[in-house]
């Protein structure tokens, strides 16, 4: 694990400003604390900051090089498949037991075509000293990070966006179709940023940067991937092979292991599993309390843990540590992310990291095996349709009725949204029903510049594969790996998702939806396995996540905060966001007469980076 940087000038010419390189490494520390090495010469210069997870020795530093010096290679992640690659190059003279160093002969002998074979997660860069090419590339999920921007001939290329603002001309244009796509999902979807100027390596691809151009290879499409018919018992068998197999290479480490646990089935069957691997006494959990009962999971958390002898620890999380996670994130991460998760997840990640190196994470398992309630909405929506409309004008006047609520996801949440947006099309009411919950009335824009979403090029007609694949492409890749990613490598942490293991998500892509959903229950087939090995109580526990109590929290510790960064001066001083719409939002969240948490604290992260990073 690492944060890769570096600069090449794709002509023979010197660099431009070398000297930004030792910049460019401190703001990627926090990735790797324990080690650093650069390579340099006149026309590139590349570096890496080290986290010891394999082979914690000296030798076992980046940038790697072949013994002719023919290319220069960083690795951020983990090569799961590394022991076979260095027996297919037994001949190679390898100077280290890294899980990185057998890519330099994989790629001596097969270029850039070679990295299509890993298995794992990671962001490689690779500077190709005779062809004069850069080659950067990332996993098929898109567990790890890589950025770049292009100015003056020369390519820059870092594991975080902050590391490339040393650039001047970088961070000198807000890319409008990434705030558009703030505002209305939360995330940003790649290849694009908040920066007009810089770009991220898109999952499951290989681009190459050479002065004739750039090329981008897509090596991985889950759209591609086609339904194949399985029998109920076969698919179980294979999916619990595939599993403990995922789980028993994601184990792998010379640094002690644990799992972040919530109490819910995916935690812990990855849980169960890695106990199998590792010794029990070893093996640490570690979850989230909270004071507020619904947000609360401890309980649940602590009695897997004790049923299988982990080393249990709880993380308290209450409005002051939310406060000083807020301040870390908005401060040390360019990325505005506005999924509140992150900050729990970045303080289980810092205790975490006082009695572990690695943690496994339960990322994937909802996206690929059907475990979220809108799924199950998608299903009843037709149904819904077919009623009279005076019925579904009824549904709909009795449901504006209900109070709202401050819940988790209250039913009166999940009820309002179904019936206001289940004649929509599929992937309309989907984006509606996981988006911000921001109309286009709140920022001033011009139709050109409107949300734009992905395409999904899915021949199927199943409307629950597609949106499954809609969240693969979107949610799970541009938003929840994104925090994990970033939560955890501000402790300087290695997070692993099994449930993203290349075998088990091409399994889980070409499974049938019924096999995912059935009727009202999510996660059919993942729940089958899991009753072979959990209590039945675990298993029909239902779908919570972590969270935080926002509505509660804006009211309250982040009063302060939410006014300042919104008041109507700086609103309209900016003007992006629309005063007068905010101003709406804010004081019915307030008076409690709607609950407005959601967009208000996309809001919140979008004025709180946008003062951080552009200076506002």
């Amino acid at each position: 694990m690492c944060g890769i940087y570096g600069m090449v000038a794709l002509r023979s010419a010197p660099l431009h400003a070398p000297e930004l390189l030792e910049q460019m490494g401190r703001r990627l520390r926090h990735r790797g604390p324990d080690d650093r090495r650069v390579m340099t010469r006149p026309d590139a210069a590349m570096g890496a900051e080290r986290l010891r997870i394999v082979d914690p020795g000296p030798q076992g530093a980046q940038p790697c090089t072949d013994p002719a010096s023919r290319i220069w290679l960083s690795c951020n992640g983990e090569i799961y498949g590394a022991a076979a690659l260095r027996r297919r190059y037994a001949d190679y003279p390898y100077q280290s037991r890294t899980d990185v160093e057998p890519l330099v002969p994989l790629f001596l002998h097969k270029g850039p075509a070679g990295l299509a074979e890993l298995d794992g997660m990671f962001a490689i860069a690779i500077w190709d000293t005779c062809e004069r090419r850069l080659v950067l590339a990332r996993d098929r999920a898109g567990e790890k990070p890589l950025f770049y921007t292009r100015a003056n001939g020369e390519v820059w290329f870092a594991s975080e966006i902050q590391a490339l603002l040393q650039l001047p001309a970088a961070s000198s244009e807000l890319d409008p179709f990434g705030l558009a796509d703030l505002l209305e999902l939360g995330y940003v979807l790649e290849p694009r940023t908040m920066f007009g100027h810089i770009r991220k390596v898109e999952a499951g691809t290989i681009v190459e940067l050479t002065e004739r151009g750039q090329q981008v290879h897509r090596y991985w499409n889950p759209g591609a991937i086609v339904t194949e018919p399985r029998s109920e018992l076969e698919a179980e068998r294979h999916l619990a092979a595939l599993l403990e197999g995922a789980v028993r290479k994601q184990v792998v480490a010379d640094v002690p292991v644990g799992v972040f646990t919530s109490g819910g089935v995916d935690s812990a069957l990855l849980t169960t599993l890695a106990r199998r691997a590792v010794h029990p006494e070893v093996l640490h959990t570690f979850t989230a309390t909270f004071a507020e009962p619904l947000y609360d999971e401890a309980p649940h958390a602590a009695s897997v843990a004790r049923a299988l002898g982990t080393k249990h620890v709880e993380v308290p999380v209450d409005e002051r540590a939310l406060g000083e996670a807020f301040a870390t994130v908005a401060d040390r991460v360019a990325e505005p992310i506005a999924d509140p998760a992150i900050l729990p997840t970045y303080i289980l990640a810092r205790t975490a990291r006082d009695h572990v190196g690695v943690v496994l994470s339960g990322e994937g398992a909802d996206e690929l095996f059907g475990g979220y309630p809108t799924y199950v909405g998608h299903q009843l929506a037709p149904w819904f349709n077919a009623l009279p409309p005076v019925v579904r004008r009824t549904v709909r006047r009795l449901a504006s009725l209900l109070p709202p609520s401050t819940g988790k996801v209250p039913l009166e949440f999940l009820l309002k949204r179904f019936v206001a947006d289940a004649d929509k099309s599929v992937l309309d009411r989907h984006v509606t029903w996981f988006g911000t919950g921001l109309d286009q009335r709140v920022w001033n824009q011009t139709p050109e510049v409107a949300p734009r979403l992905l395409p999904i090029k899915d021949a199927s007609a199943d409307p629950l594969r597609q949106v499954m694949l809609f969240d693969y492409l979107t949610y799970l890749r541009d938003n929840l790996l994104v925090k994990v990613d970033r939560a955890t490598m501000l402790a300087s942490l290695e997070a692993r998702a099994p449930y993203l293991d290349s075998e088990l998500s091409t399994f889980a892509l070409s499974l049938d939806s019924g096999l995912k959903v059935r009727g009202l229950r999510t996660k059919w087939l993942l729940k089958r396995v899991a009753r072979t090995l959990l209590p039945r109580s675990i298993v029909r526990r239902r779908k919570r996540g972590l969270s935080v109590p926002l509505a509660q929290w804006i009211n309250r510790g982040l009063k302060t905060e939410v006014d300042r960064l919104l008041a109507p001066e700086r609103l309209r001083r900016e003007g992006v966001l629309r005063e007068r719409r905010v101003r709406q939002l804010l004081s019915e969240h307030r008076a409690g007469r709607a609950n407005h948490a959601r967009p208000l604290w996309t809001l919140l992260v979008y004025e709180s980076w946008r003062e951080r990073w552009l200076g506002d």
